[in-house]
Formats: structure tokens, sequence, C-alpha cells
């Protein structure tokens, strides 16, 4: 029997490790949705291994809980809504509301499962008078796409849920994901918080929604360091016009430390009269493989398939000594490298490559892996190219189509429906 209990926690420790590899996946320029559906399956493997035992399983599940890490709270999640029991779906409920990190997992595992097993759920955590039920219950419908309707529109109309930041924050997103035009009259109502997050995420939904006016109020995100920064790089240079884009970015260089972000503001507004400036920062070591990505971003030309990147690796260890995680378990900086799986590029290569090319783009025209911004162009980009160019795909097509809500790039594959 004891063989038998160390399969379990065996098999309890392998999904929680494989969906922090999927997680991690979500984002990755070598990663493709037929490859994330390998490690999805990967990870319900586990979690189909944990069912076949589901007393024995829940008890290393509660076990692991402890560490209020997302992968593990994860997988509590799933082997507690699977086995219908109320008392274990109230287990993980009140783990996963105590900390950010069990958040994480909570919600995603109210993306992972059936409709069957978490709608009922999902409809409790709404109608809930707790209001961190209601802000999981809006976060489950974000990550999964679908509409709370007259829930969401109540939310709106209660002090309440509006003096809850967390939860009138991610409300306000889902206007935007879910293009929930009939409720555009709370954007600007909430416009005039003096929080961010709450400032943040009403102009982000009401440029969703078309009102391009409102990017101005993405400025300031733009150009200081904080944590929607990024978001709003990726929204805001894909809607402005290309002349005041050039600005902004002007702005942003100003500060060295923002380089990076220049680079990636570069290559969201699309316009090729930057390539030669990428290709120089191509020459700059700790940059040239963001470079080489923002290059194809805008080009369409990848480096590996046209046999532009180098073939011999320079010295990594000389090269990014100080950055991404390490050893040092004193170290607090965990989070993996974002250019770790990007090719370098051979820039004397992809140098003569743009002077062949360069002739097919126009100058202050927007283009996106080497086409312009069509409907037919960025669907068939959507399903084909990789993780980092698939997010951008869904922004611009729902910015370019009214009805089109912002698919979520990493949703789990249907393979359960």
């Amino acid at each position: 029997m004891k063989a038998y209990r160390e399969i379990y926690d065996q098999l309890s420790e392998d999904a929680s490790f494989l969906w922090l590899l999927r997680t991690n996946a979500v984002d990755q320029p070598n990663f493709r949705s037929n490859d994330l559906l390998i490690l999805e399956r990967r990870v319900d493997a586990r979690l189909d291994g944990l069912m076949t035992a589901p007393e024995e399983s829940w008890e290393f599940c509660v076990a692991a809980m402890e560490t209020q890490q997302a992968g593990e709270v994860f997988a509590a999640a799933i082997v507690a809504f699977r086995s219908l029991d109320v008392s274990k779906i109230q287990c993980v409920i009140e783990a996963g509301l105590a900390s950010p990190q069990g958040f994480k997992g909570l919600v995603s595992a109210l993306g992972w499962l059936p409709g069957r097993l978490c709608h009922s759920w999902i409809k409790k955590f709404l109608t809930s008078k707790d209001l961190n039920h209601k802000y999981l219950a809006v976060a489950a419908c974000s990550v999964r796409r679908e509409d709370p309707r007259e829930y969401l529109t109540n939310i709106f109309q209660r002090e309440d849920c509006v003096a809850h930041v967390k939860l009138y924050a991610r409300s306000l997103r889902l206007i935007g994901e879910l293009k929930r035009r009939d409720l555009s009259a709370a954007l600007p109502i909430a416009m005039q918080s003096d929080n961010p997050e709450i400032l943040f995420w009403a102009s982000w939904s009401a440029v969703m929604l078309g009102d391009k006016s409102v990017v101005k109020n993405l400025q300031p995100f733009v150009l200081k360091a904080g944590v929607n920064q990024a978001r709003a790089i990726e929204l805001a240079f894909r809607v402005l016009p290309v002349e005041t884009a050039r600005v902004w970015i002007s702005d942003l260089a100003k500060d060295p430390a923002q380089i990076r972000n220049v680079i990636k503001a570069t290559a969201n507004l699309g316009d090729p009269h930057a390539i030669n400036w990428l290709i120089a920062q191509m020459r700059i070591p700790v940059l040239t493989r963001l470079a080489g990505e923002a290059f194809t971003t805008i080009t369409g030309i990848d480096l590996e398939e046209h046999r532009l990147a180098l073939e011999e690796l320079p010295d990594l260890d000389a090269l990014f000594a100080n950055a991404g995680p390490n050893e040092d378990p004193a170290d607090a900086n965990v989070d993996m490298d974002e250019d770790e799986r990007l090719p370098f590029p051979d820039v004397d290569k992809v140098a003569a490559v743009w002077q062949k090319y360069q002739q097919r783009f126009v100058s202050a025209q927007r283009y996106f892996m080497g086409q312009g911004m069509t409907a037919e162009h960025l669907t068939a980009a959507y399903a084909s190219t990789n993780q980092r160019q698939r997010r951008a795909a869904a922004i611009e097509l729902a910015l370019l189509q009214p009805a089109q809500y912002l698919m979520n790039h990493a949703i789990k594959g249907l393979t359960e429906e």
C-alpha cells in the first residue's frame, strides 16, 4: 500500500510541475498551439491518474497546498471539482483565495475544467455575498471568455462591488475582453478614479471597444515601469497614429533602462521605417535576440527558416552573467529569461536580406508578420504562429473587428469537451 501512496504523491507533484511548464510555455516563442496541446495531455494524464484513487490523492493535494503555490492549488482544485465533493471544493477555494499565487492556480483550474464541472460553481460565486467569490467568478469568466451577462452588469450598479478594487478592475477588463458595449458607459466613470489599476483597465477596455481617443490615458503607463507597462505598450502602439507613436517611442527611449521596451514598442507599431535601427540593436549582445524577434514580427522573415541565425552560439555565461535566475537560494529573481528561446541573429546576413526585400515595405504603414492588418492574415497567424505571435494576432484581430472578442491565446485546448 505504501508503494501505491508514493505513486499518488508523485502524480500530484508531477501534475503541479507540468502545469508550471505549460504556464511558462504560453508566452514562449518556441511553442505553438500544438506544442501546448502535448503539454496539456501530459498534465491531464497525471490528473487522470490522481482520480483513480481520489481520497488518497486528496491527502497529498491538501499537504501540497500548504505551500500556497499556484501549481499545487491547481492540481488540488482539479481533483476537488472532479470529485464533486463540496467540502473539498470549499477547501481549495479557501486555499486559492489565501494568496496571489494560490488564486492564480485556482483560476487556471476553473479555466481548465469542462463547463459541466464548473459552470454551476461560477454562477454560485457570481451570486455570493462574498465579494472575493465574485472576483473569482469574474476572473474565471475572463480566462474562459464566457459572458456573465446580467451578473456583470449588476457589479457596476453596486457600491460595495465598485469599492472592491480587484473585483472592479477585473470587471472593467472583462468589458473589453468580451466587447460588452452595453457597459461602455461604466468606463468614463471609472476613468475618474485615482486608483491606477482602475484607470488602466477602464482605459484599456475603452480602447478595445474602439475609442482610440482614450489611448492618451495609457501614456503614463507606457513611459513608467510598472505592473501594467507591458500591457500598455502592447495595446497603445497598435492604435496610435504612426507619427504620434514615434514621438512616444522617442520619449520612452530617453530612459536608457527602457531600451527593451523601446524595441517591443517598435515591434508592436510594425513600422518598417525602424528596421535599420533594429538591425543596429542586433549588434548589441544583450539586445540581439529581442531585436531579431522584432525584425521577424514586422517583416515575417523567420531567422531560423531563412538561415539568418548564428549556427555557433556565443559564450552565454559571459554575455548574460547577471541575467535571469541562478543557483543562489538567497536570490529572489526566479523569472525565466524571456530571450532564452529566441535565436541569435547573424546580423550581417539579416542586413543583406533586408537590403533585398525592403522595397516591398512602405514606411509609416503597419505590418505584422510581413503583411498588413487584414482579418484573413491575422486569423491565419493566430492559427499557425508561435505563442507570442498568437497573442499579438489576437489583439490585432480584436482591434480590427468591432464584434470580435479578445481570444485567449493561453486557453487550454478543447480536449475534454
